[in-house]
């Protein structure tokens, strides 16, 4: 018997497309498939951000205005 281990799934990634916070001492960053313009500003400090790549789980962004 195993404790602790239910059927979980597996996390799935992949290389994501995202947008990072330029400002050296903010973190921020959005997925390119949630962002909100064409060149977005970042929603913590409003600074500019740049384009860039993570490795991430696997999120859908159903909304339709961002296809």
């Amino acid at each position: 018997m195993a404790f602790g281990r239910r059927n979980e799934e597996e996390i799935k990634t992949e290389e994501t497309k995202i947008w990072c916070c330029t400002a050296e001492d903010c973190k921020g960053w959005v997925r390119d498939n949630f962002k909100s313009e064409e060149d977005p500003l970042c929603p913590l400090c409003q600074s500019e951000m740049e384009s860039s790549t993570k490795v991430l789980q696997v999120v859908d962004n159903p909304h339709p205005s961002t296809k």
